[in-house]
């Protein structure tokens, strides 16, 4: 029996909704976002339509893990969604691709790594990043965030209950 795990994608408060993106870091790595202005920066690029799709779902103050794919293959950080999505127009004019823009929150106190969050079969089992894993922007269950966060220690970002930080997260 399938789930409906768009319910999951909406914490219990109804804030905010969870998310990863993928990113390889020879184009643009944590270090990069760190040194943005202003640590912001614009999420673009993104051709696949379903990754359209999920990035177009995203709300301010929604929060991502920011991965590094490739050889990495781990969650380095989190970013927060700033901006909602806009459309970008490519080299001939056509105006189908978009972006969102996102903000440094904090780096993971230890990155995960993607064998540690398979290794987690049961808490991962329809986490889209296991079944789908070609997509560079997928949603996190608030179940799989909650344990993601706990493997890497937590970010920056929180307090010593795992509660957000609201200067952190506030404009």
């Amino acid at each position: 029996m399938r789930r409906n795990l768009k319910k999951e994608l909406v914490r219990s408060d109804g804030r905010r909704s969870y998310w990863l993106l993928k990113t390889e870091p020879a184009e643009w790595s944590w270090d990069d976002q760190l040194r943005s202005d202003g640590g912001v920066s614009r999420w673009d690029g993104v051709r696949n339509r379903q990754a359209q799709k999920n990035l177009k779902s995203m709300k301010c103050g929604d929060l991502c893990f920011f991965y590094h794919s490739g050889r990495e293959r781990r969650v380095i950080g989190v970013v927060e969604v700033v901006r909602t999505w806009y459309s970008t127009t490519d080299d001939r004019g056509d105006d189908w691709e978009g972006a969102v823009d996102v903000r440094t929150v904090a780096e993971m106190r230890r990155a995960v790594d993607l064998r540690d969050i398979r290794a987690e079969a049961e808490v991962m089992k329809d986490f889209a990043l296991i079944r789908q894993p070609r997509l560079s922007v997928v949603p996190v269950p608030e179940r799989v965030w909650d344990r993601i966060c706990e493997m890497g220690g937590g970010f920056g970002g929180e307090d010593d209950e795992g509660e957000d930080k609201k200067e952190v997260l506030s404009g």
